[in-house]
This record gives C-alpha cells, structure tokens and sequence, in this order.
C-alpha cells in the first residue's frame, strides 16, 4: 500500500513540502449532480426562484468556494489559480455542475476543483430548499487531472 503523504513517521498530520518539485501547469476537472424535483427544476427555468437566478449565483459561488479552497480544507496549499470555471446544466432530473481548474504551481489543483463543484451544488440547494425538501446531492467527482512541463 502507497504511504499517506499528509501523514508524517509518527503518523501526525503534516503538511506535505512541495518546495523541490517543479512547476507545472496543472489543471483539473470535476463533476456533481444535485437531484431536484420536476417543480422545482420547472421555477428554476422560469426564473422564479424567490433568491433569484439559481444557475448564475451557483456558477459564481463556486467559483469564489474553488478559490478559498486552502481556507477551508486543513494542509491544503493555497495556490495561484489562473483559471476556474464552473458551468451549470439542468437535466430531466437536476442540475449537473462541472468545474475546471488551472494553475501554474509545484502541486496540484484537484481540491480546488472540488471544491468549487461542491460548493455550487450547495448554493442550488440553499437557493431551492424553500420550495424542494427532497434534494439530494450526489455523484461529486474528480473527472480529470493533469500536469503538463512548461517550455
């Protein structure tokens, strides 16, 4: 079995030291799905969610989420992030939110777009909980990681 690599000899919690890795360009993708019922996915096509634009606040607020991912996630480093997307997409039976992230740095970025996916899932839940008890969020997922040498 590989060793943790958060986990020093004594088995403590450790920061894991990035400073002799090179940098890359690193990028990661990732994925979740917030199941909603049939009215509730029909108010938020019309625009009628008392909160306002579900798909709009839930994209920006996980990309602020994806930003502050050290902040919230212990032994993460923070990171310089170049890019982070997030975009929504309803479906017969949710919203789907898929996230990119990319930075430039000796460590990867993978929390971040994580983070950011499952913080915009939590915004459609907050926005919609008023008028849908059933949500259920589910399905998060790492879609895509790389690193690529910079020339």
């Amino acid at each position: 079995m590989k060793k943790l690599s958060h986990v020093d000899d004594s088995g403590k919690a450790n920061m894991v030291d990035v400073s002799r890795k090179l940098p890359q360009i690193r990028t990661a993708r990732a994925w979740g799905h917030i199941r909603l019922s049939a009215e509730t996915l029909q108010l938020i096509r019309e625009n009628k969610m008392k909160k306002g634009d579900v798909l709009t606040i839930a994209e920006i607020a996980g990309i602020q989420g994806g930003k502050r991912c050290s902040e919230l996630i212990p032994l993460c480093h923070p990171l310089p992030i170049a890019k982070l997307e997030v975009h929504s997409e309803m479906d017969e039976t949710g919203v789907q939110i898929s996230t990119l992230a990319r930075c430039t740095g000796n460590t990867g970025i993978e929390m971040e777009a994580l983070t950011a996916a499952c913080i915009a899932l939590l915004t459609v839940y907050d926005m919609c909980k008023a008028v849908d008890k059933d949500m259920m969020i589910g399905e998060i997922r790492l879609v895509e990681k790389k690193k690529e040498d910079i020339r």
